[in-house]
């Protein structure tokens, strides 16, 4: 059978990214096909496949600037020629799940999630958006949700990366999903040494993050915090941090390994679709203290692999971290949780499901029970 695997833009090495490097590992002869491609990061994490592009590829500066090309992607997407395959499989978080397959072709959308900024994150994104940008996002984003709505019945298997996001795929498509988590790299981030006296945010310093909340519960505290990563809110909070909280902006991952495994507890104060860092944190065998919606309900063990606070408040967080000083937290048991999300269990997960939703969709297509 002939797979093709489809995926939104290859611009950035990410969680979807090596969610998509995992599948291409599967499907070792599957083309890639993306609306946008870095070439050097194909190059550097694909072995060089070639990806086919769409027209965007060729407008200006389409590597930066593909998302305000966002109102061109489902014409952009739905060009893609795949009648060729018996097997699509997508990996999306915008519109890689409108492609055009056959009839009789079998589609299974990987979902990371509904798209955020014209679901349940509208609100948020028009509020934190200039008025000229309010006023182009309205009715691009009503398009954009009613295609995408369409979109979605094209897609004959929904698998989700966590929970929180079936739940929103039930929600916004009316449609089942099966709950396989994202690869996470369990081989590289491995316990070493012990805990030293700081804690650790890391990640994009953007505000559904909610880095703000960590860095005044600890300025408040008076507690060292290291925060890794950097973003456009990065100069406002260094304005309202402590001397207590030091910022060391992007690290490459061998420095945040080393910080993994040393820091007494990663601060994860946003709520995300699933949340790789977290899990990198406990495969480095130490705890996590997170918001306790979205993904962090899959990958955190309350009291055992780390603490959830309810409320995104500096005081509920602030209480979380008193509570996880008072548990003696077992590092092994932390890393053989963080275990069941490496590569090889996401791969074996995957290859199962795939066969049994291609087995179901042939069965369906002949008329067979």
């Amino acid at each position: 059978m002939k797979v093709a695997l489809v995926h939104e833009w290859l611009t950035a090495w990410a969680g979807s990214e090596q969610v998509l490097a995992s599948l291409a590992e599967l499907f070792p002869d599957a083309p890639v096909f993306a609306m946008v491609a870095d070439e050097n990061l194909v190059r550097a994490h694909l072995n060089g496949r070639h990806v086919y592009t769409s027209f965007l590829q060729r407008l200006p500066k389409a590597t930066k600037l593909y998302q305000w090309y966002l109102p061109l992607m489902p014409l952009a997407v739905e060009q893609f020629d795949l009648r060729e395959f018996d097997v699509v499989i997508s990996s999306s978080h915008a519109c890689a799940k409108g492609v055009l397959t056959r009839p009789d072709a079998v589609h299974i959308c990987y979902c990371h999630t509904p798209i955020r900024y014209a679901w349940d994150m509208y609100h948020d994104y028009l509020h934190t958006s200039g008025r000229l940008q309010r006023a182009l996002a309205r009715p691009i984003m009503h398009y954009l949700r009613l295609w995408d709505a369409l979109a979605a019945q094209r897609v004959d298997f929904f698998v989700a990366n966590s929970h929180a996001v079936a739940a929103r795929i039930r929600k916004h498509y009316r449609r089942p999903a099966h709950v396989v988590h994202p690869p996470v790299d369990t081989e590289f981030y491995t316990p070493s040494g012990s805990a030293e006296d700081f804690y650790l945010v890391a990640g994009r310093l953007v505000p559904y993050k909610r880095v703000d909340l960590a860095v005044s519960a600890f300025t408040r505290l008076g507690k060292p915090l290291v925060v890794i990563g950097d973003g456009p809110e990065r100069r406002r909070l260094e304005k309202v941090a402590g001397p207590n909280v030091h910022f060391l902006g992007h690290q490459p991952r061998e420095v945040l390994r080393d910080h993994y495994r040393r820091c007494k507890a990663l601060v994860f104060p946003g709520e995300e679709d699933f949340g790789i860092v977290p899990v990198e944190v406990q495969a480095c065998g130490r705890p996590v203290i997170a918001y306790g919606r979205g993904g962090a309900l899959d990958t955190v063990q309350d009291g055992v692999t780390g603490v959830l606070f309810r409320e995104q408040t500096v005081e509920a967080l602030i209480e979380a971290v008193e509570r996880a000083e008072r548990i003696p937290w077992d590092s092994g048991r932390i890393t053989s949780w963080a275990a069941r999300f490496s590569n090889a269990e996401f791969r074996r997960r995957m290859h199962k499901l795939v066969h049994d939703l291609v087995s179901m969709g042939q069965r369906c297509a002949t008329g067979e029970n």
